[in-house]
């Protein structure tokens, strides 16, 4: 991914249009001779060309296509007022970026009637038409779409969700909880392009949509789904290493009764634990701070805790399965006597 940057040279009107599908802002005929009065007449009524928003014109009559009305949302909030009208400034982002990437989860593009777009939190820019503009202090990162600008996968999906959390469709059924988890399932199954899963749990949070219960409860099913097939593959591995079978997910306290921790997989005879990823177990902070205090009692008290992130187990499964013999057979140090309450 990187910034979208206009190119170096100059094409002409002809090639401009062809390139923006007949769609041009006032500076970009401006620099290429042609009149404001020119303009002006050609846009009256009945005239060959159309305005379609401040600034920015259609070269033909008729209705704009869902592609034309894109290109004009993006080119009237990338203008900048230099004199080829730079498109280094904005990006297409919530639904309509999910429709420009072909989502069968998300309203189809003639569908999209509101046009979403980033720009820097800086810029002086006000809602026009069905273009509404959200300011963003983060830096624009875009992926090109059709020629178009529009915000990674990821962040269209969250500013999709806070379009809809925002509009009250979740109350009103109008998105079903369905829809919700298909388009998240959706994020992370498209091979080109698609997101991880870490990537898209980042923009849930910063875009503080998992207080919003139908998010969470979707954002819930896919860590679950996630952790299971990663603790499925460890068990293969540990088949694979010859290995006994760790306990799944039991409870650890000390003689007297204090609570310790539930670690994901733990050998009671070497007093080994292995935990995978947090962001694959907790949705919010305070449940991942709680799973980290766990993870720090259980060393301190001399468990050996092996850390198994899920993108290194698919990159080198036979190094994490090395990882895991040689902790089993190094085990735990001077370790606190703990009792486990395997929960299976």
């Amino acid at each position: 991914m990187s910034s979208y940057q206009i190119p170096s040279q100059s094409p002409s009107l002809e090639e401009l249009a062809r390139r923006q599908q007949n769609v041009i802002t006032a500076s970009q005929l401006r620099a290429r001779g042609v009149p404001t009065r020119v303009v002006s007449g050609h846009c009256r009524e009945g005239g060959p060309w159309q305005r379609l928003l401040p600034r920015v014109y259609l070269l033909q009559g008729g209705e704009p296509t869902p592609e034309q009305r894109m290109w004009a949302a993006l080119l009237y909030a990338a203008q900048n007022g230099r004199e080829e009208g730079g498109r280094d400034g904005a990006v297409i982002t919530g639904a309509a970026a999910l429709a420009l990437y072909g989502f069968s989860s998300a309203p189809r593009l003639p569908a999209v009637t509101g046009v979403e777009v980033l720009v820097p939190r800086q810029r002086r820019l006000k809602d026009a038409g069905e273009v509404r503009i959200r300011r963003t202090e983060r830096e624009l990162v875009a992926r090109s779409v059709h020629g178009l600008a529009c915000a990674p996968v990821a962040r269209a999906v969250a500013d999709t969700l806070r379009e809809w959390t925002d509009a009250g469709v979740f109350d009103t059924g109008e998105v079903p909880a369905g829809q919700l988890r298909a388009v998240l399932r959706e994020a992370l199954t498209k091979t080109e392009p698609g997101c991880t899963l870490r990537e898209l749990m980042a923009e849930l949070r910063e875009a503080d949509l998992l207080g919003e219960e139908r998010v969470r409860a979707a954002a819930d099913e896919l860590l679950a789904a996630e952790r299971e097939s990663v603790l499925g593959r460890i068990g293969e591995l540990v088949d694979e290493w010859l290995l006994p079978a760790p306990l799944a997910g039991p409870e650890l306290r000390m003689r007297g009764g204090t609570f310790v921790a539930v670690p994901d997989l733990y050998w009671p005879a070497a007093a080994v634990a292995v935990e995978v990823d947090s962001e694959l177990r907790c949705v919010s902070e305070g449940e991942a701070a709680w799973v980290r205090g766990g993870q720090h009692r259980m060393e301190y008290l001399g468990v050996r805790v092996v850390y198994v992130s899920g993108a290194r187990l698919a990159a080198e499964p036979d190094a994490v399965g090395d990882e895991l013999r040689e902790a089993f057979l190094a085990g735990g140090t001077d370790v606190v006597e703990l009792l486990a309450t395997s929960h299976e």
